[in-house]
């Protein structure tokens, strides 16, 4: 199923996002894990993320296959287009379209570093939203797109990095997936600036339940994403016992997707770094709200 035709049904949409394993024992044991997700949470559908570079190709195109022919669970595969042609990308969503998926998330990827005396590779897409518009025009699919609501790192300030959003929407993306945020303020005051510029998909927040202080405080470094003072403040104090981390993440994340909800928002995409408990108590106590 299209997943843009799963939003405006009066309910929330509700999404876990998955890394591809690296050997098979991994995708054994993803496989179960998603199961499992499945019948306690029914969730709306999954997504697979792309190593930088499309390291991970044939896993991400592997495990979205199996996902949704064996689980009967809709998938999206990450497609990014940074250092890849035309042809490659078409290769790629082609053997996606032949395995039944209907769903991409366009993303630009990490800009790859050339080795010392080498040329750089070959591209045909320098942003995302040049492959939104590919993808677009070459298949019948649903392609959503990332939005940053504290600005994407490289972006200068809000005002330009909206700009591309727009740009991307106006490209053909039919949903916009949210970067990791810990401030709800943060995301509506996004939506707000988003809508008086004229987008009007849906705008899905992106939560990630903290699980451990020194890896939550590398991603948000990465991202441009940021921790209220308060929030870090605590997990620091905990930082030497890993349960006592979980419970404060867990206790955030609940607060911030019912904030979310009550406010209007979609549903909610759960960056789960394929593990399973934090997700399933965020989603079941909000479920249980």
């Amino acid at each position: 199923m299209r997943i843009g035709n799963k939003f405006g049904r009066g309910r929330p949409v509700f999404s876990f996002e998955f890394f591809p394993p690296k050997t098979d024992e991994g995708a054994h044991q993803l496989m179960r894990t998603v199961a499992s997700l499945k019948k306690a949470m029914a969730p709306d559908f999954i997504s697979v993320t792309y190593g930088a570079g499309g390291s991970t190709r044939e896993r991400t195109l592997d495990v979205v296959a199996r996902v949704q022919k064996e689980l009967s669970l809709t998938s999206m595969a990450h497609l990014t287009c940074v250092g890849s042609t035309r042809q490659e990308i078409e290769h790629t969503v082609g053997l996606l379209r032949k395995k039944g998926i209907e769903n991409v998330l366009g993303l630009r990827g990490d800009l790859p570093k050339a080795a010392p005396g080498t040329a750089p590779a070959p591209q045909d897409f320098a942003y995302a939203s040049q492959l939104i518009e590919f993808v677009k025009g070459q298949f019948d699919v649903d392609v959503g797109g990332a939005c940053y609501p504290e600005r994407h790192p490289e972006s200068s300030d809000k005002r330009a990095d909206l700009e591309w959003t727009v740009h991307k929407v106006k490209k053909g993306a039919d949903f916009l997936i949210t970067q990791l945020f810990f401030d709800n303020r943060d995301y509506f005051q996004f939506v707000e600036r988003a809508r008086d510029a004229g987008i009007r998909v849906p705008i899905v927040p992106g939560i990630m339940p903290i699980t451990n202080v020194s890896q939550i405080e590398r991603f948000t470094k990465m991202c441009g994403a940021s921790i209220p003072h308060g929030l870090l403040e605590n997990l620091r104090e905990e930082a030497d016992d890993p349960a006592a981390v979980m419970a404060i993440g867990i206790e955030h994340a609940i607060r911030q997707c019912r904030g979310l909800l009550e406010a209007g928002a979609p549903g909610i995409h759960f960056y789960t770094l394929n593990k399973s408990h934090a997700t399933r108590s965020v989603l079941a106590a909000i479920k249980r709200f």
